[in-house]
């Protein structure tokens, strides 16, 4: 055991998005400030953020029908459409900005433009997104939006979907072009290069097993060296426990109040994946479809055009699994260990509230590759079981906490949790997640620093020109924006949000 302690400004737990964004942000607004980075695996990006983990869509609410809620008297709410946009905006405004100040390079790497698409059957679904399609077209920043129900202009859109596809109920679908595919994967690596490069301490295969207050209110890490086996103290001013599925066990060990009765479920995700080029060629663009009723949010299916190392790929998901492990590296007592006194009738009550989601659960952890494969023929009529491979993606740990609406209530969505002072901040959840990166981190640091968010605004209007503004009451500045980010990082190929809507429906 080694009794030499480390001190720095800032410690970053987890070499994921999360915490290669927290690290870049930091390294603009406090260069002189000292940053330690700790992460288990021997890499950036092996957990949730690597791409053959998550979606990798570049959630922006474009093609995502569980974003857009129909009321009971029809209309249809688009707020978290807007607000999801928006914080996919402040996300790729970042990027241009690194790009521009020569931090990182070769942005295609990482983003590249693939039309984003919603894809329904029946006569209910088609007015659905019909109505749809007509909201979003009201706010600017679902300009270009076109909407189909004519079989033939679908032909054209998506013909490897529409070949040999029985036309016996009414079919429509959405498409806007300036949709991305975001390898966020290799811009977590991109970011880590370019944190090591500016002399951020990074230490992979460091695992933190404890962590706990100081007197003089900084942070005291007891992290193991995986390598060496060797015991090493860090000590810190601000912690941020950026660890995917693990930061809910950090949490509780940090022994903050505003950690307790709070809980995590953990959901893993199974892909079908094609790699055979003469097939992969036939479909480029994102497809949402809807979730089957009773389903999930995070279940909605939908078949992407990937690229990875400069390479095409399908992929058709997700399919949910159930792992007792909160990491895809874990720990099978992840789940037992994670429940504390202080949650534990918060964990029951989440338990008796959703029983249907274990049924769920249950009934896809039990489907064979051919039950798969059916599913996936309900968007590739003439999917062929040898064209398409299983890949086990990331574990996601969906939130469990008491709110207004009740003891136990599951979160489908990113949240952060930070100690009264400032002093650590953790975040929890899953989807959109990756793709709001940027917004997040702007919550942690206005939660953590906010006596020195005054002086450093200039910087982050700088590097992220409508932090403080709504984009969709700014067409002007969104229509700059679209066009800046499309130069720059490359996506000119995508429209440039300017172009009205357009609806061409079947005679």
């Amino acid at each position: 055991m080694s009794n030499q302690q480390t001190n720095t400004d800032v410690i970053l737990i987890g070499a994921g998005i999360m915490s290669a964004t927290l690290g870049a942000m930091l390294k603009e607004l406090a260069p002189e400030w000292t940053i330690t980075v700790l992460e288990r695996r021997a890499g950036a990006g092996e957990e949730s953020s690597g791409e053959w983990n998550n979606a990798g869509t570049g959630h922006s609410s474009l093609c995502e029908l569980n974003y857009t809620t129909e009321q009971p008297d029809g209309s249809i709410d688009i707020s978290k459409a807007i607000k999801v946009n928006e914080e996919f905006q402040f996300s790729k405004q970042f990027w241009s900005y690194l790009v521009s100040q020569k931090r990182i390079h070769n942005p295609q790497d990482f983003i590249v433009p693939v039309p984003h698409m919603s894809f329904v059957e029946g006569q209910k679904d088609v007015a659905f997104l019909q109505k749809r399609f007509e909201a979003l077209s009201n706010s600017p920043l679902f300009q270009g939006m076109e909407f189909s129900d004519d079989p033939r202009r679908l032909m054209e859109w998506i013909p490897l979907m529409m070949k040999n596809r029985k036309l016996d109920q009414p079919i429509a679908a959405t498409k806007i072009d300036s949709g991305t595919d975001v390898n966020f994967g290799a811009l977590t690596r991109i970011l880590f290069n370019h944190l090591q490069s500016s002399n951020t301490d990074i230490r992979y295969n460091h695992q933190v097993d404890d962590l706990k207050r100081a007197k003089d209110g900084s942070w005291e890490l007891k992290v193991k060296n995986l390598t060496s086996g060797v015991t090493e103290r860090h000590n810190a001013k601000f912690v941020f426990i950026g660890g995917g599925g693990g930061s809910l066990h950090l949490l509780q060990k940090s022994g903050i109040p505003e950690g307790k009765k709070i809980g995590g479920f953990p959901v893993s995700g199974l892909f079908m994946v094609c790699k055979k080029p003469e097939i992969v060629a036939q479909h480029h663009a994102k497809v949402y479809g809807k979730a089957a009723v009773g389903a999930p949010p995070m279940s909605v299916p939908h078949l992407d055009t990937r690229v990875i190392d400069k390479q095409e790929s399908l992929f058709f998901g997700p399919f949910a699994g159930f792992s007792p492990k909160f990491l895809k590296y874990g720990s099978m007592f992840d789940l037992i260990t994670s429940v504390k006194p202080d949650n534990l009738v918060t964990m029951l009550a989440a338990g008796a509230k959703n029983l249907s989601l274990t049924k769920y659960l249950i009934g896809q952890v039990m489907l064979s590759k051919e039950q798969r494969m059916e599913a996936l023929r309900e968007f590739i009529p003439d999917a062929s079981s040898e064209d398409w491979e299983l890949v086990v993606a990331g574990q996601r740990v969906q939130i469990i906490k008491d709110t207004a609406a009740g003891k136990g209530m599951l979160q489908f969505g990113t949240e952060v949790i930070s100690s009264a002072d400032g002093s650590i901040a953790a975040l929890l959840g899953a989807s959109p997640g990756a793709s709001t990166a940027v917004s997040v981190m702007l919550e942690v640091i206005a939660k953590c620093f906010p006596q020195r968010i005054k002086a450093w605004e200039p910087k982050i209007k700088q590097m992220i020109p409508a932090y403080g503004m709504s984009l969709s009451a700014n067409p002007k500045l969104l229509n700059d924006i679209h066009a800046s980010a499309a130069q720059t990082l490359g996506l000119t190929n995508g429209t440039d949000g300017n172009e009205p809507p357009v609806a061409v429906n079947h005679l």
